[in-house]
C-alpha cells in the first residue's frame, strides 16, 4: 500500500488474524478473536522499523498524520501538546545525537518530536491578563504527557495505514535541555517522545514482538499479581524471537538492568530539574 493510497472497510482474513495473534502471544495467544476488523487487524501487525529507503514522505501525508493525531482524545480539551516536524538533514542529525546517536533518526525523512506543551495556555492566559499558577502542579504536567502520548500513537497508527514504518524514540528525554534548544522551545515546553517516519526498508528485519500473555496485563475487576510461570514463559518467547533477529535478550534481565539504579536511566533521573528548567515545577 502506497501513502497515498485509500482503503474499505473489509473483515480482515482470519488466517491472517490468528498469524498475527500467533507472533504477538506465541502459545498464549487467545482463541480466534471474532470482533477484529482492519484497524484492529493493523494494530496487530506493528513492528518497529529502523532501516528506511530514500523515499521521501509526502508534506500531504504527514498533514493526514497530524489530523489524525489531533483527533486523538485531549484532557478537558487543553490540548497541551505539539509536534515538531524536523526534515532537515543538519537538525535531523543533530536531534539524533542528543537522542541515543541512533541512524535511523538521521536515515528517517521525517522525525516527529512530541512536546509536552504549557507555553501556548501560559500565552493565553497572558494575553488575557489571567493567573496561570495551575499550570505549575505535577498533574498539569502529567496531563500534558498523557495528551502527547495520545496523540503520537494515533500519529502512529495513521502512518502504518498509509504504508509507512514508524519507531518510537524515547532518548529524546537523555538530552531535553539542549534538545529543547535545537528546537527552541518556548519556556513551558518539554520533548516527551519522537518518532521516525519512513518507507521500510525492504532488509529491515524487524517482526512483530511479542508481549506479555494478556493474563498478565488484563485484571478482572481488581488486580492479582500475575504468576512467576507466565513471565518465564514470556521470557522464552522473547528470547526465540532476538535469537531470530540475531541476538539474545531475554525480557527479565532486561528489566532488572533498567530498575537497578539512577545509572541505568540514562541520564533521565534528573528529569524532575529538567522539567523545573524549561518551566514544568511539577509540584
Amino acid at each position: 500500500m502506497t501513502e497515498s493510497a485509500t482503503t474499505t472497510s473489509t473483515t480482515p482474513d482470519a488466517d491472517a488474524i490468528d498469524e498475527s495473534l500467533g507472533a504477538r502471544y506465541g502459545d498464549a495467544a487467545p482463541d480466534t478473536i471474532e470482533s477484529v476488523n482492519d484497524v484492529i487487524a493493523l494494530q496487530l501487525r506493528h513492528r518497529s522499523v529502523r532501516q528506511f529507503t530514500s523515499e521521501d514522505v509526502s508534506d500531504d501525508a504527514v498533514t493526514a498524520i497530524i489530523a489524525a493525531a489531533q483527533s486523538a482524545s485531549t484532557s478537558s480539551n487543553m490540548q497541551s501538546w505539539s509536534v515538531i516536524e524536523i526534515r532537515d538533514p543538519e537538525r535531523k542529525a543533530a536531534a539524533s545525537e542528543l537522542a541515543g546517536d541512533q541512524e535511523f533518526i538521521r536515515q528517517a525523512p521525517v522525525f516527529l518530536v512530541f512536546i509536552a506543551d504549557w507555553a501556548r495556555n501560559r500565552a493565553i492566559a497572558k494575553h488575557h491578563d489571567q493567573p496561570d499558577a495551575g499550570i505549575d502542579y505535577l498533574e498539569s504536567t502529567l496531563v500534558s504527557f498523557v495528551d502527547a502520548g495520545v496523540a503520537a500513537q494515533n500519529a502512529a497508527i495513521a502512518a502504518e495505514s498509509l504504508g509507512l514504518g514508524i519507531t518510537y524514540v524515547g532518548s529524546v528525554r537523555n538530552n531535553p535541555i539542549a534538545l529543547s534548544e535545537l528546537l527552541e522551545l518556548p519556556a513551558g515546553a518539554f520533548p516527551v517522545a519522537g518518532m521516525a517516519i519512513g518507507h521500510p526498508h525492504p532488509d529491515d528485519a524487524a517482526r512483530v514482538k511479542p508481549r506479555l500473555p494478556q493474563d498478565v496485563v488484563r485484571h478482572r475487576e481488581t488486580y492479582t499479581r500475575p504468576a512467576d510461570s507466565a513471565i518465564d514463559a514470556y521470557d522464552d518467547a522473547l528470547s526465540a524471537y532476538y535469537a531470530s533477529q540475531g541476538s539474545a535478550r531475554p525480557w527479565t534481565p532486561t528489566v532488572l538492568a533498567r530498575v537497578r539504579d539512577e545509572a541505568s536511566l540514562r541520564g533521565r533521573h534528573v528529569m524532575r530539574d529538567a522539567l523545573e528548567q524549561r518551566g514544568l515545577p511539577s509540584r
